[in-house]
């Protein structure tokens, strides 16, 4: 194994006692990963950016691209911004037969496998195996059985080492992350329900079926490799609610992974935690923190700022065409439901928040839309044609208005909409020891 990866470093530091971590972007949004690479030039951090296996996967996921496709989209934006394409690291969430639920067992896993292996082949270097989800055909208990998943996963873990072997550039090999959290991916749908932090018993369960899996199938270097188990810490986001991780709550699970040299916990659903909560999580060795819908979330309330910006400075122009960006989101969200419909609930009214305003953000699935995409450039351009007054900049970014007025960001809408998003970058930058004070 090579000791230069910063997955390594940074287990290696928890292990000495240090409290560091890597955030994991989970976004495939082109502003998002254009103000990453921005925050790790200006901190020196790792970059870390992962697809989810309905984002990207052999079949194109709703993104359209398959492994292969995914990184040379990052190739490309990395050159774009001058950053070193080989200081990032490449990650697939939940890759296993999620996808996949409503066909068979044997089929969905046969894809999960095409999935890990072409995520090898694209140079993907670390690889979440969760085959957690039940299939047609499992049988009625709920969740699915512990040891069967273990089994599922390093099925796929065989799978993606017989893709390392056939590798003719004698690539290395993939980490891997066990296990899986509570509630499944999607988000919580329950508001009122505090999520229920992992059992050490549950755990140590899990880890022992995955191993004994693994070594079973002769997988006894692959688990070496492994260096992460997903647990549930007790944060959780829904459409309107905010659970808090709550470190009194979490000591037993805490304090259990420290006995495990080479392992520390990966957190999902990081998004919205306070600055001071990552951190601690942070401490408490939930190390690798994944965040993505605060990040589309943050570049939403930008674009919504400049478009009641745009509005205030076009109005009694008629010259002007106005962007009409937030109706034209809107009308695509309306046309195209499915990425939002099964998750707010409601009558038309909170829907109409719930699509503009909620915190899963489903919204995001709609930004690359042709139409929105032509509306978001008219804004821009609208924008770029007449200065943003210190006033409206006061009104509706005071935080980027007091960035301007400091000289530490150009008073453009390209540079207020990056900044939204490092701001929540910087709180994950302070959670990861990198920044001493958060945004």
């Amino acid at each position: 194994m090579t000791h230069t990866s910063p997955l390594l470093e940074m287990i290696a530091a928890q292990k000495r006692g240090e409290s560091k971590g890597i955030a994991s972007i989970c976004s495939a949004n082109p502003w998002v990963i254009e103000a990453t690479l921005q925050q790790a030039q200006a901190t020196g951090e790792p970059v870390l950016i992962e697809s989810t296996c309905n984002q990207v996967n052999q079949f194109g996921g709703y993104t359209g691209w398959t492994p292969a496709q995914f990184v040379a989209y990052l190739r490309d934006l990395a050159a774009q911004q001058d950053f070193p394409f080989n200081h990032i690291t490449i990650g697939g969430d939940h890759s296993g037969p999620g996808p996949w639920q409503d066909e068979p067992v044997a089929v969905a896993m046969e894809k999960a496998k095409t999935l890990v292996q072409d995520c090898v082949r694209a140079g993907y270097s670390k690889i979440h195996l969760d085959a957690s989800m039940k299939c047609a055909g499992d049988g009625p208990d709920r969740p699915l059985d512990t040891g069967l998943s273990a089994g599922r996963a390093a099925e796929l873990a065989l799978a993606a080492e017989t893709a390392v072997a056939r590798l003719s550039s004698g690539g290395a090999a993939p980490y891997y992350v066990i296990g899986t959290e509570v509630p499944l991916p999607g988000g919580a749908q329950e508001q009122e329900v505090t999520p229920s932090v992992t059992a050490t018993g549950d755990i140590a369960e899990t880890i022992e079926a995955t191993k004994e899996a693994f070594l079973k199938r002769g997988l006894e270097q692959a688990w070496q490799r492994v260096i992460a188990v997903v647990v549930q810490p007790g944060v959780e986001y829904s459409d309107g609610a905010l659970f808090e991780y709550a470190p009194a709550q979490a000591v037993d699970l805490a304090r259990y992974i420290e006995g495990h040299d080479g392992l520390v916990y990966e957190a999902h659903s990081t998004d919205y935690q306070s600055a001071h909560a990552l951190r601690q999580l942070v401490v408490d060795h939930f190390a690798i923190l994944k965040v993505g819908p605060a990040l589309t979330f943050a570049l939403r309330e930008g674009i919504y700022a400049l478009a009641c910006m745009e509005e205030e400075l076009l109005a009694g122009k008629r010259d002007a065409e106005p962007s009409r960006v937030l109706e034209r989101l809107d009308e695509a969200m309306l046309a195209n439901p499915i990425y939002w419909q099964k998750y707010y609930q409601g009558d038309a009214q909170a829907l109409h928040l719930a699509r503009k305003y909620s915190f899963s953000d489903r919204s995001r699935y709609y930004w690359p839309v042709p139409e929105v995409q032509l509306a978001l450039s008219r804004l821009l351009q609208n924008l770029g044609e007449w200065p943003l007054p210190l006033t409206l900049l006061s009104q509706y970014v005071p935080v980027q208005y007091a960035r301007i007025r400091s000289g530490e960001i150009a008073n453009e809408p390209r540079a207020i909409l990056l900044d939204k998003v490092r701001r929540v970058l910087s709180d994950y930058s302070y959670a990861c020891g990198y920044l001493t004070d958060s945004a």
